[in-house]
């Protein structure tokens, strides 16, 4: 695998459909991910997790939240992801789905 990286994310939780990543916000510097459950309890935050697990095909323990665990914009740490492989994963995921 690769070495670590930590991703800038923007979540819009409540949303009505998942969408990891809905797009980049330029202006933040963020990956924008839309997500069906609300803040609340961790909800959002654990569907984020699962989400990127799945995307990335690594264990979710693998994802840590280093900041912004109650708030919408967020840096998670993946482990066993470089920075090249999360490129090409978000670049692949937004090509193929044009809608976005």
């Amino acid at each position: 695998m690769g070495s670590d990286v930590i991703i800038d994310i923007e979540v819009t939780p409540g949303s009505r459909s998942i969408s990891v990543p809905s797009g980049y916000n330029e202006w933040r510097k963020r990956i924008e991910v839309k997500l069906t459950k609300n803040a609340q309890k961790g909800k959002a935050n654990e569907q984020l997790v699962e989400c990127l697990a799945e995307l990335f095909s690594i264990s979710s323990s693998n994802i840590l939240i280093n900041s912004g665990a109650t708030s919408s914009k967020k840096s998670l740490l993946l482990k066993g992801v470089s920075y090249q492989q999360a490129v090409s994963v978000f670049e692949a995921h937004l090509k193929n789905n044009p809608e976005i």
